[in-house]
């Protein structure tokens, strides 16, 4: 889990020292070694350290102590359009890579880089201090904190790196220990934390409570891993609706339509949409920013039995609508189909669902670029402010129209696998969402892959939060 921040006035003498950070351009380290005592000047040069982007250097004392460390931004490149370091402007996220290369302590940058944001500097340091060992035998070896520089909102800073933390640490978590039950147990101690109120549809009550597309995908799963709708809700009444919606698909076999092994081997974050939901929210309601939050959450393990739901068969939904299935394997969207519904009866001024829907976003964007779909241009335009100011990334999708027939069904109002000849899977899938998406407010659904497949410092490979400080700068902006 990532490590608290701590402030300087936090600290007293007895916490021990801290180690100052020295942040530099390839360009200023000439001028910065000539103001160094030449002990410092020589083993910088010992370490070949030129302030190549990323390159650390821990700088000992002459008796063997850590002094100071180096801490390089790479090239500066006037006027260049920058995205990242060593890219002209310097990225505040490049400092995840920091605490994997320090030694346990507490350290301070000895100043905040110009054009970057000293409150996304120690985020990015918490965000790099993650590691999931729960299953591990080793004990730990030290935490690596930061001394928030002047002027940050610790606990916003908290807030926000707990709640990724969050998220990963479910997306990490194998299915037999993330199942079903689970994820309503963190949803539930969520809403008592933050005083929210909560409800769980659990198993055939999800045929009374008419959600029939959640109990179908699920109902094939063991009975203490039963199919649930949760549902959260937190605010002033009078504050504006914002909707959450997340997929908690805990397990995916594929169902009848069974995946290969290979395909199956990371289906443990088949639940990734339901994590970033519960983070998000974590975030609003740690921020008591003023809306009417309500979290909806369907959550199901889409296993194989007598009573697995079959290609072919034909599904009711909540909004009336029928579905028939053409893939078992095509399931998430079946359970969002109900849960976007309950949405749209809440008359929201915004929704956001998000999901591990489609292996096509990948295909189009990779594993670092989170599309997102909406029809409402200005959001789009919020949306990508916020991740900007994030370094969060993430790229508008179209919905496209000409795309809307490969949707249709000859027994049924609509099919959940698209003709094809549309081949625009994300798309698709995105335009299936629409149709039972609110038409009150707005709505933007993000394909998310909740996922680092390769691995780098800061970056463990495993899960990680996507999108989701990026959503939480562009609420904050949108209703504070």
């Amino acid at each position: 889990m990532t490590e608290p921040l701590i402030t300087s006035s936090s600290r007293g003498a007895a916490d021990g020292p801290v180690i100052p950070v020295h942040a530099l351009w390839e360009d200023e380290l000439a001028a910065f070694l000539d103001a160094r005592p030449s002990f410092v000047r020589g083993f910088a040069q010992l370490s070949d350290f030129s302030a190549k982007a990323g390159q650390t250097v821990a700088v000992p004392t002459p008796e063997g102590a850590l002094d100071r460390v180096l801490f390089g931004l790479g090239q500066r490149v006037k006027g260049g359009p920058g995205g990242g370091p060593g890219g002209g402007k310097p990225d505040a996220m490049a400092f995840r890579a920091l605490p994997a290369k320090l030694p346990a302590g507490d350290y301070r940058l000895h100043a905040v880089p110009e054009g970057l944001d000293a409150a996304q500097v120690a985020l990015a340091f918490a965000l790099g201090t993650y590691r999931f060992d729960r299953f591990k035998a080793r004990g730990a070896d030290g935490a690596r904190r930061l001394v928030a520089p002047d002027g940050v909102e610790v606990a916003e800073v908290q807030a926000i790196a707990h709640a990724c933390a969050l998220a990963r640490d479910m997306v990490n978590s194998p299915a037999n220990a993330m199942g079903p039950r689970q994820i309503e147990t963190i949803a539930r101690e969520i809403a008592e934390q933050f005083g929210a109120s909560f409800s769980a549809i659990v198993g055939d009550a999800l045929l009374e409570q008419n959600y029939p597309a959640v109990h179908a995908v699920g109902r094939a799963a063991v009975p203490e891993r039963a199919p649930r709708m949760l549902e959260l809700q937190w605010g002033d009444e009078k504050n504006p609706v914002v909707v959450l919606v997340g997929k908690g698909v805990v397990f995916d076999t594929g169902g009848l339509d069974i995946k290969p092994s290979a395909g199956m081997r990371l289906m443990k974050k088949d639940m990734g949409g339901a994590a970033h939901a519960l983070a998000l929210a974590r975030m609003v309601m740690a921020a008591k920013l003023p809306v009417r939050l309500v979290v909806l959450v369907p959550v199901v393990e889409n296993a194989i039995a007598g009573d697995a739901m079959r290609p072919g068969d034909v599904l009711d939904s909540r909004a009336g609508l029928t579905i028939e299935v053409g893939n078992t394997d095509a399931e998430g969207r079946l359970i969002l189909a109900d849960a976007l519904t309950r949405a749209a009866e809440l008359s929201p001024a915004l929704t956001i669902d998000l999901a591990t829907l489609t292996g096509a976003a990948r295909i189009a964007l990779g594993p670092q670029v989170i599309p997102f779909y909406t029809p409402d241009d200005a959001l789009a335009g919020q949306i990508e402010t916020g991740a900007r100011k994030a370094s969060d990334p993430v790229w508008r999708m179209p919905l496209w129209d000409g795309y809307r027939e490969a949707l249709e069904s000859d027994v049924a109002d609509l099919k959940n696998d698209p003709d094809g000849w549309a081949q625009a899977g994300s798309v698709t899938a995105a335009l299936f969402l629409q149709r039972f998406a609110p038409t009150s407010g707005s709505w933007v659904h993000l394909d998310i892959f909740a996922w680092n497949p390769k691995g780098a410092p800061g970056r463990p490979s495993g899960g990680e939060a996507q999108a989701i400080r990026g959503l939480y700068a562009m609420l904050k902006a949108r209703f504070a």
